[in-house]
């Protein structure tokens, strides 16, 4: 990945957004509000219990991690003070946390507070974390500051891990003083401290005076908006009401790159987007899968009919102007191990050989599948390109906007036939695989339970060895593809604009935007 400081016009050619930009490092004066829009409300604030990107984007400027990725895609320690020492059979982790630094309630962090961070993470009902942290088998504090993993497996993925927000370490005195309601009160290290959320309007951060690197932090305050569609987060850009829109998608990137008072950032995704299937959730999240009665869940012929119905490139022109990619597994190209496991093409369309794959099935057409759509405009278009594709192969799609964090809390539940399903992305590839396909795992809505499956899982967690490793993930990605529970469709790229007189900020391949630098330009 490549940095480019300074802050061009956007004047210039569409296709010029290629190049990868995610810095920008003039000069910025103290104070005043960065107000930055998301494209969806973030679901809870909890580190533990939260599954969304857009909230991902708001811990950024207030939840620090044991480690952090740059802007290379390397792992850097940020509340521990050096990247982790491993024991010679993989089994024993230690690492020691920094001694200048306080949570927003003043509370000092140690290795004790690590040490309820990581349980609970591991621990809580209904936690987000519990599968990347399953191979932990004990923490203790080896000091004040000292902390101590034991791992019931060598957990390569672990760094990577202890980089989201597994990492994030939450203040013991709120955890006990609020509970299940932390959500509403979270407190961590971080250069920005919780001060309101006003449900699908703002959520609002200020400088944290505890915080250790106060001194460096210009802003006096972060305010995040949701603003699902794009094309009213260009025009609140535009109007100067907003500074920063995240998320935008190429049709709103192209008209930008006529204005000269804005500026484009853009990267990578580690992520991908797709369409999940209830394969056998019944009874919700982390439950043993039981029997969904739809020809989608009962035979997988029948998905890969849907599959087969679906055009991914013709959905990347129609719907995002030719700028994103297709995707057909979840290791991002991004992956070191990308190289290894890319071994097949994603499958063209061919209406004949679904029709044949219903017919064989057996199923009565058409095929009657309710698609639940997040009420973003782009997913509205995607729905609609496949609605029409499907229809041609024997499928009646009907769609069913849902708000963003509404449907979340239905389909974790179970409460659906299909979804769009997203992932913002991970380094390791266990992060993009484990917690979505392993049974009963802790994202893993579509309630898919494979034995081959959770034995590869287990094997690349283990294996260090990156040639073998990618073979592992390779054999993972087919066997994930022909289960269908999750069909890839794209890989977006991280697309940031914002205002041309707002510097300092940060966007990497994690696609979060990071606001510890940012300000207004000198």
């Amino acid at each position: 990945m490549s940095t480019t400081a300074g802050c061009g016009s956007l004047q210039s050619s569409a296709t010029e957004v290629g190049g990868e930009r995610m810095t920008d490092d003039r000069p910025v004066r103290d104070g005043g509000t960065l107000t930055v829009a998301l494209n969806a409300d973030p679901d809870k604030l909890d580190p533990t219990l939260a599954q969304t990107l857009v909230g991902r984007t708001v811990f950024a400027g207030m939840c620090e991690k044991l480690y952090d990725v740059d802007a290379q895609g390397k792992v850097v320690p940020q509340l521990a003070t050096a990247l982790p020492k491993v024991s010679a059979d993989g089994r024993t982790v230690t690492f020691d946390v920094r001694r200048d630094a306080e949570f927003s309630d003043g509370t000092k962090l140690d290795a004790a507070a690590v040490v309820t961070s990581l349980l609970r993470h591991r621990d809580l009902a209904g936690s987000a974390r519990a599968t990347e942290l399953a191979p932990l088998k004990a923490v203790e504090a080896t000091g004040t500051y000292g902390v101590k993993l034991t791992l019931k497996q060598p957990y390569v993925p672990l760094t990577a891990v202890l980089a989201d927000r597994s990492g994030m370490v939450m203040s013991p005195t709120a955890l006990k003083k609020y509970g299940k309601d932390f959500t509403n009160h979270p407190s961590c290290v971080g250069p920005f401290r919780f001060v309101e959320r006003v449900g699908g309007d703002r959520i609002v951060l200020a400088k944290d005076t505890h915080y250790y690197d106060a001194d460096t932090v210009h802003l006096d305050k972060v305010v995040y908006n949701p603003i699902p569609d794009g094309s009213v987060r260009l025009a609140n850009l535009r109007s100067g009401d907003i500074q920063v829109g995240d998320q935008m998608v190429p049709v709103d990137v192209k008209s930008a790159l006529t204005d000269s008072k804005l500026q484009l950032f853009n990267s990578p995704s580690l992520g991908y987007q797709g369409i999940g299937i209830n394969v056998g959730n019944v009874k919700g999240l982390g439950q043993a899968p039981g029997r969904v009665d739809t020809p989608l869940a009962r035979d997988a012929r029948v998905r890969e009919a849907f599959e087969l119905s679906i055009d991914r490139d013709l959905i990347n022109k129609v719907v995002f102007q030719g700028m994103y990619e297709p995707a057909c597994g979840p290791v991002s190209p991004e992956s070191a191990l990308a190289p290894g496991v890319r071994a097949s093409r994603c499958p063209k369309r061919d209406v004949a050989r679904a029709k044949r794959l219903l017919k064989d099935a057996g199923v009565k057409t058409p095929v009657h599948i309710e698609l639940k759509t997040s009420t973003t405009p782009e997913w509205s278009r995607i729905g609609q390109v496949v609605q029409a594709m499907a229809k041609d192969a024997g499928f009646a799609v009907t769609l069913r906007p849902t708000e963003y964090a509404t449907m979340l809390e239905e389909t974790d539940d179970g409460h659906y036939e299909a979804f769009n399903s997203g992932w913002s992305g991970r380094l390791d590839p266990d992060g993009n695989i484990a917690s979505f396909l392993r049974t009963k795992g802790a994202m893993n809505a579509y309630g898919l339970s494979d034995a081959k499956i959770d034995a590869l899982i287990e094997r690349g967690r283990a294996e260090a060895d990156p040639a073998e490793r990618a073979k592992i993930y390779a054999e993972l990605t087919r066997r994930a593809n022909e289960a269908r529970a999750l069909i890839y469709l794209y890989r977006q790229k991280n697309y940031v604009v914002a205002g041309k007189d707002v510097a300092g900020v940060r966007v990497y391949g994690d696609g979060l935007i990071r606001v510890k630098d940012a300000g207004y330009a000198k």
